[in-house]
């Protein structure tokens, strides 16, 4: 036990030291909250300590980084708002009258292991997306104008609130941007529409497109006239709907 609180210690030690570090940083430039400088910085706060724990004591010492984290999550909602102030209401008093305080604190908690998921899509955004762009000649983007941070600028988000919203600003733009490069691989090699009509019309919102596509019943000849329709070599593979191929 003497061990695993000595770790944890050090890793909420390293959290504050990298929070610090931020905060300095974003006082030089607000780049820092934008792009691969802000992928640097979630680093910091996500996986690192994770790495940490498992170079100090294996499996235990992930443990220990997880209880820093959460920790120190805890502390820092405290310090914000003690140093901030706290508004007159606060989003998580509002939802806590419709859920509860505990469910809907032990909700927001939940939704904590799907950092992995999101760290594993912007990894496959960074060092997949590029190489497949390149070679079937999809459109690229600026990254920045998707994954970036900007809530900490809301007039009266403090603490808890605060925190969550920064977490929800990441995975949205994150989401979307990577909902963006499917569209365009799904498009270009799988212009067809599916059998289940509750599945194209579920599948709408993320590809808008999908009308366009070949339909379900028809044969291979129709799937090449569309995909000949719309990819004619003479620029950017882009899904159907893309900003590049809309009338000026």
């Amino acid at each position: 036990m003497t061990t695993f609180l000595l770790h944890s210690a050090c890793i909420l030690a390293g959290l504050f030291v990298a929070a610090i570090a931020c905060k300095l940083a974003f006082a030089v430039s607000e780049n820092v909250v934008r792009g691969i400088f802000l992928d640097v910085l979630i680093s910091f706060f996500t996986w690192i300590p994770w790495a940490a724990g498992l170079s100090l004591n294996g499996w235990v010492g992930l443990l220990s980084a997880l209880f820093a984290q959460f920790l120190g999550i805890y502390i820092f909602c405290f310090l914000d708002r003690a140093i901030r102030g706290t508004p007159a209401d606060t989003l998580t008093a509002a939802q806590g009258r419709v859920l509860g305080p505990l469910r809907s604190h032990l909700a927001l908690l939940a939704t904590t292991p799907a950092t992995i998921v999101f760290l594993a899509v912007r990894l496959t955004e960074l060092i997949v997306y590029p190489p497949v762009a390149w070679l079937a000649k999809l459109p690229t983007y600026k990254t920045s104008d998707w994954v970036n941070l900007s809530r900490h600028k809301y007039q009266g988000l403090t603490g808890p609130d605060l925190l969550w919203c920064w977490y929800c600003d990441w995975m949205t733009g994150l989401w979307a941007l990577g909902s963006e490069m499917l569209r365009n691989i799904e498009s270009f090699w799988c212009p067809i529409r599916f059998r289940d009509e509750a599945k194209n019309r579920n599948a709408l919102t993320d590809f808008p497109d999908i009308e366009k596509w070949a339909p379900a019943d028809a044969g291979i000849e129709e799937a090449i006239k569309v995909f000949e329709k719309h990819y004619d070599g003479k620029r950017e593979n882009s899904w159907f709907g893309h900003p590049d191929r809309r009338e000026p």
